[in-house]
């Protein structure tokens, strides 16, 4: 009795093995779940932060710098520097500041108060920028965003136009967003034409000369209507995005803050921030 006992036991459980595996064949995969982008601002993007990744950013000594004519010495900023010392920083010659307001249409810098008044009340020109994400929403949406989140400008002489901050994308290894050339341009074009109808204002334009040939084509000319603020971490600005002939600003470092200098007099920036 107890060996067929066991004889029926082990065929009970070798049938039921080939049934399982039977069922296994006849049910349908399941999808594995899809991973949902990277919400916006999950990161600190500051202006450059891509730039830097991308294009192999080194220190460089100010001492090293190889300029022609006057400049104005100032920095940028986001929530990466928390709480900004300006009292320390105008003490280190810089006369301007431009702080991170906004990313997409989904983050708010939550330090823009304490840097943006802090910047002006310690004496600097200020302006505020945004960090472009044009394959989440169209570039009237992210120039209202930031008008009304902090990117406005005022004719006071101490506030300078906004910033449209574009360069690689932060969220994938899809430099240029999915986008065409064509549509790139298109995108900067609406963001800076909604942020002129918004504050009268022309936003500058931040970006790197090879971020910029690659992903608008060397095919938009903003040249007109838009300063350009150039990243390139050298001793030189070296070659401007396509068709600018002069940069109104040139951020030449990371370390150990993004450091700029204005392409001109104290007075040039006042202009500049006058319109």
């Amino acid at each position: 009795m107890p060996a067929r006992s066991h004889r029926w036991v082990s065929r009970t459980t070798a049938s039921a093995v080939v049934l399982a595996c039977l069922a296994a064949l006849h049910t349908p995969a399941t999808a594995a779940p899809a991973t949902a982008a990277p919400s916006e601002g999950s990161a600190d993007h500051s202006a450059g932060s891509q730039i830097a990744m991308h294009e192999d950013a080194a220190p460089v000594d100010t001492a090293d710098l190889v300029v022609n004519g006057p400049t104005v010495p100032g920095m940028d900023v986001s929530s990466h520097q928390g709480d900004v010392d300006w009292p320390h920083w105008w003490g280190q010659g810089k006369r301007f500041a431009y702080v991170k307001a906004t990313e997409g249409t989904g983050y708010r810098n939550p330090k823009f108060g304490q840097q943006y008044d802090g910047s002006y009340q310690i004496g600097m020109v200020r302006g505020a920028y945004h960090f472009a994400l044009p394959d989440r929403s169209d570039g009237a949406a992210q120039a209202n965003y930031f008008v009304d989140n902090g990117g406005g400008w005022s004719p006071d002489g101490r506030t300078l136009p906004g910033t449209l901050d574009i360069e690689y994308n932060p969220y994938s290894d899809d430099k240029c967003y999915g986008l065409t050339p064509e549509a790139m341009v298109a995108w900067i074009r609406q963001f800076s034409d909604t942020y002129r109808a918004r504050t009268g204002r022309w936003p500058m334009i931040y970006t790197s000369t090879l971020w910029w040939d690659k992903c608008t084509g060397r095919g938009g000319d903003f040249t007109v209507t838009n300063p350009v603020w150039v990243a390139r971490y050298a001793d030189s600005v070296g070659p401007l995005p396509h068709r600018w002939a002069a940069h109104a600003i040139w951020q030449h470092t990371s370390t150990p803050i993004d450091q700029d200098l204005f392409n001109g007099t104290m007075d040039d920036l006042v202009a500049l921030a006058r319109g």
